[in-house]
């Protein structure tokens, strides 16, 4: 694997992003392990500074259309897009949303055009995206929109060394039934499997959750287990996969806990049924990989915690994680 180069920027500067990013990069450690180019106002990245406690050096650079990296240190690129004002502090806003849609598409853009190889985001509003004008229901989507891509993608949620991905994400649960089909939940593994190989896997484990408590318990109370998740477990495995299930979604995840040889990943029907455990498992040490698309993102699971922003007390595990990831599904991706 190559040393790669990562597209940084700090999410929404009304939390504890730009916290975060600081204590990432004030790290000797980190910037060893990749080239960093941070796009960012410069008067947050320095709010960030001094908030985390701690400096970590960078060059400025005046463009980003070539990048030279001499030694470990960052380069910078001052830029706030269209975010016209000051930043509200610990609270959603048009302002704050803005930033965090401009930075991020400068980043996915050096990255799609190769100049970079992942992107690594600090923490995200869904409240100030909106206000800014992003119109889906989440940033997943607007990625996919802006790279022009129209395969099938998840986002992963990732806890140390075991991934989760869902077949249906932000629905209604009443709605989760009809959405299931035998090609989605294929999709759902494939997806998976390949995200792990590019993460360093030779041959992920996979795990696939049931719908139904007890998995219906034989067609007892839902057909699901029967009708469409065994049967698209077993045409996985037909394109050599190694996925196994369906199996209970109240007992998979402390098979996972007794036996962390037992799944690398485990797929989910629906949103909460693999965010609970992984959160109960570890909420500050979550990472968040949008995956499915063409380049690797990486962020952290947790929020803006805008009720801790600003006071120092923002825990970088997360965010290290994602670094982590970043330069190893960027590293992979030559």
């Amino acid at each position: 694997m190559s040393k790669p180069t990562i597209a940084m920027v700090l999410g929404d500067p009304a939390g504890i992003g730009p916290e975060l990013i600081a204590r990432l990069l004030g790290e000797p450690e980190v910037r060893s392990q990749a080239h960093v180019i941070l796009i960012a106002d410069e008067a947050e990245m320095r709010r960030g500074m001094r908030i985390a406690g701690m400096e970590f050096p960078y060059r400025r650079v005046e463009s980003l259309e070539r990048l030279e990296f001499v030694d470990d240190t960052p380069l910078f690129y001052d830029f706030r897009g269209d975010a016209i004002g000051e930043f509200p502090r610990s609270e959603a806003s048009v302002v704050g949303g803005r930033f965090s849609l401009d930075t991020l598409e400068q980043a996915l853009r050096l990255t799609e055009a190769g100049t970079t190889d992942a992107v690594l985001f600090g923490p995200l509003n869904k409240t100030s995206l909106h206000m800014a004008g992003m119109a889906h229901s989440d940033e997943l989507h607007w990625f996919a929109e802006l790279l022009d891509f129209h395969g099938p993608f998840c986002e992963f949620n990732v806890l140390d060394n075991l991934w989760t991905s869902r077949v249906t994400s932000h629905v209604a649960l009443a709605d989760v039934p009809g959405m299931l089909n035998e090609k989605r939940v294929v999709e759902a593994i494939e997806l998976i499997d390949t995200a792990l190989k590019r993460n360093g896997l030779e041959k992920p484990r996979i795990g696939v959750c049931g719908l139904n408590p007890h998995n219906g318990d034989n067609g007892s109370f839902g057909r699901e287990e029967l009708d469409i998740i065994g049967p698209a477990v077993r045409a996985a495995q037909a394109r050599g996969i190694a996925a196994d299930g369906p199996y209970p979604a109240d007992t998979i995840f402390l098979k996972v806990q007794g036996d962390a040889s037992a799944f690398d990943a485990v797929v989910t029907m629906y949103h909460d049924q693999g965010q609970i455990a992984i959160k109960l498992m570890g909420f500050s040490r979550g990472v968040t990989v949008q995956g499915g698309l063409p380049i690797p993102i990486t962020t952290p699971a947790h929020g803006t915690a805008f009720d801790i922003a600003g006071q120092g007390k923002a825990n970088p595990g997360a965010i290290r994680q994602a670094f982590e990831i970043a330069c190893r599904m960027g590293g992979n991706r030559h």
